[in-house]
């Protein structure tokens, strides 16, 4: 039953680290009086029977239901912290209680179909039911005053992504949102402030957060799509810069404030004995959220950097900037002087007037010339222009398009299959000539397609023979892209004959489940492999956990993956190791759904030591790992990574 409940073959040995324990993040909370904790509890007791009430005699309004959120965050705030001790000052007693007071009062509204808060200017507390995990998770509104309900003339919106905190609970978030207006507040425009999965530098389950809560505010306030701001600062400059740099035509403008650009130079590495470089294929995964590779996609965007003259952190947007000085490019960035990591008073008018210039302007829908950079086809769309194919994964793709009057004119590299969609122009663009040659042009309501015949392109898109598995957007690895959306894990019912392998699983399915909520703020949905449904291989990547003899979904579908798994062994690009002491992970398309991932044995890969550094906080695994357990799981690793590498773009390994 459910719980709510590459192109190359890396071949090198990954030791894991001594024994080792590291801070944990988020930290123990303080003790609290009993008697705040027995009455809390029967706060959150009443409240949940309310909200089940309320869900019942709501099964017939679907619409209803899910605005449900805005009343379940107040009890998963209080509940959270009291089930995981997770009170950091024994003030925040009091705003527990008021946080409960709030959702009785919204849940009684809720009942009457009056639900004031919809009306409300000011603070206003929102939360939606994510995709990923089912879990609630809460945004923050800063409503114009002037704004009333039935007003429906688009606005700007900024998000505004917090900086680190490793405190910041659902509990402490809500309270804030309540009553702290933040950074910047623009006259007449909207401002959503991002939980983004609370302290993860909005990446991966984070990054999806902003658009999660960018759907949801949609549903109750006018929003001007063509003029969102994205903005931060620290750790939220970081995840403004990777925004910036990966949705650059989302964004009438960016701005950044200190934080990180990438990993390798501001985490210092390879400067001294104490920070080593990483292995060869973590250093590849850098490229996913290393906003440096990809600052020529600001030339769609307007970027406005800020830095604090004496702010360490002062780095990111030097790096940024030396990055796109070989691009080409510049951006205005404004330094506080004699200012250390904070915003300068006179600098916040400057930024601000650079800003709302860009955002008054708003974006273009369908600009003329689209400049893409990408990595990876976990980013493969920049305004009109999509990549739904590579020549090899991870090495740098570059593709310019230009509207004429009566064609589309595109450079590429690295690239074998697109398609354009511009909004308006569509098949009154006669022609289009890639790479020098014109192709003619098939227009249907997905655009016109294009992919590589050899070495020359063609119209239409890629057609491979029956049985044959493409790399494309949506659905091309690493282990990490698989926790981007709805996902389920899979428990085995059977038992293994290895020991060591089924206390390996065991173990590490507790900790992802565990890790899940620390990091991401839900709880994963769990099944056993004699409960998956039609629904779940439909609708979810499944991770499923144990080995061909423990997990039935394995065994199902083992023939069909590029793994042999036996009592003889286990292997994977013809290599082969023992069985009894090395269990593999891997990421793989679905063989009974292919537009569903399937993963063996693992939760997302970066582990409890990257917690402590946002930077840190990138993809360990690439597509496939072997694991020597005879080495115990770590705070880095899940034992000894003794070979490692990616899939090439039909989903192959590569064979040394």
């Amino acid at each position: 039953m459910k719980k709510l409940l590459c192109a190359c073959l890396i071949a090198t040995s990954c030791p894991a680290a001594e024994p080792q324990t590291v801070r944990r993040v988020p930290p123990p909370g303080v003790a609290i009086p009993e008697k705040d904790r027995s009455d809390l509890a029967a706060g959150v007791e009443s409240l949940a029977k309310r909200i089940a009430s309320l869900r019942s005699s709501l099964i017939t309004r679907p619409q209803a239901v899910a605005q449900l959120p805005d009343v379940q965050i107040f009890h998963k705030a209080v509940d959270w912290a009291l089930r995981y001790d997770e009170f950091f000052d024994t003030k925040q007693v009091a705003v527990a209680k008021n946080l409960l007071e709030i959702g009785r009062r919204r849940a009684e509204e809720f009942s009457t179909g009056k639900t004031s808060w919809d009306a409300s200017t000011g603070l206003v507390v929102r939360a939606y039911c994510s995709k990923i995990d089912g879990s609630i998770q809460p945004y923050g509104m800063i409503v114009p005053d002037d704004w009333k309900p039935g007003d429906t003339k688009p606005r700007r919106l900024d998000f505004w992504c917090h900086g680190r905190g490793e405190k910041l609970s659902e509990l402490d978030f809500l309270n804030q949102r309540m009553t702290n207006r933040g950074e910047f507040t623009p006259p007449g425009a909207f401002v959503l402030h991002l939980y983004g999965r609370y302290c993860c530098a909005n990446k991966f389950a984070g990054e999806i957060d902003l658009f999660e809560a960018l759907e949801d505010a949609r549903k109750h306030y006018p929003i001007d799509m063509d003029r969102l701001v994205v903005r931060g600062f620290s750790m939220g400059g970081g995840s403004t810069w990777q925004f910036a740099t990966h949705f650059a035509s989302h964004w009438a403008a960016a701005a950044p404030g200190a934080g990180f650009g990438e990993s390798k130079e501001f985490l210092k590495l390879g400067t001294a004995p104490d920070r080593p470089m990483p292995p060869e294929w973590e250093q590849t995964l850098w490229r996913w959220y290393d906003s440096t590779l990809s600052a020529a996609n600001l030339a769609n965007c307007t970027t406005v950097a800020y830095s604090g003259e004496k702010d360490g952190q002062k780095q990111a947007a030097d790096i940024m900037i030396r990055y796109l000085a070989e691009e080409g490019l510049t951006i205005p960035h404004i330094i506080g002087p004699d200012t250390g990591h904070k915003y300068h008073p006179d600098a916040k008018p400057k930024i601000e007037e650079l800003v709302t210039a860009a955002a008054e302007k708003g974006r273009d829908p369908e600009p003329k010339k689209v400049r893409f950079t990408t990595y990876t086809l976990v980013y493969p769309r920049m305004a009109w222009v999509e990549i739904e194919g590579l020549a090899k994964h991870w090495e740098r793709a570059d593709l310019t398009a230009e509207l004429a009057a009566d064609r589309i004119v595109a450079k590429t590299r690295n690239v074998t299959a697109v398609r354009f969609d511009p909004p308006s122009a569509g098949p009154a663009l006669k022609k289009v000539v890639l790479d020098g040659q014109e192709v003619p042009a098939a227009w249907s309501k997905d655009g016109a397609r294009f992919h590589m015949e050899g070495a020359r392109w063609a119209a239409g898109p890629v057609a491979p023979p029956k049985g044959t598995l493409l790399k494309r957007p949506g659905l091309c690895g690493p282990i990490d892209h698989a926790f981007m959306d709805s996902f389920i894990f899979v428990a085995p019912t059977g038992r293994s004959t290895n020991k060591a392998i089924e206390d390996w699983t065991k173990s590490e399915l507790e900790r992802a489940i565990v890790q899940w909520r620390q990091v991401f703020r839900g709880d994963a949905r769990v099944t056993r492999d004699t409960s998956v449904t039609p629904a779940d291989i439909t609708g979810s990547n499944l991770i499923l956990w144990g080995d061909p003899n423990s997990n039935a979904m394995i065994r199902r579908i083992l023939d069909k993956l590029p793994l042999k798994w036996d009592i003889r062994g286990v292997s994977i690009g013809g290599q082969s190791y023992d069985v009894k002491t090395h269990a593999p992970i891997l990421i793989f398309p679905n063989p009974l759904n292919p537009d569903r991932y399937v993963v063996i044995n693992s939760g997302f890969t970066f582990r409890e030591a990257a917690a402590l550094n946002n930077a840190q906080q990138t993809p360990k695994l690439p597509d496939w790992a072997i694991v020597d357990l005879k080495t115990p799981p770590d705070a880095n690793w899940p034992g000894k990574i003794v070979e490692t590498g990616f899939f090439d773009e039909r989903w192959k390994p590569i064979v040394r």
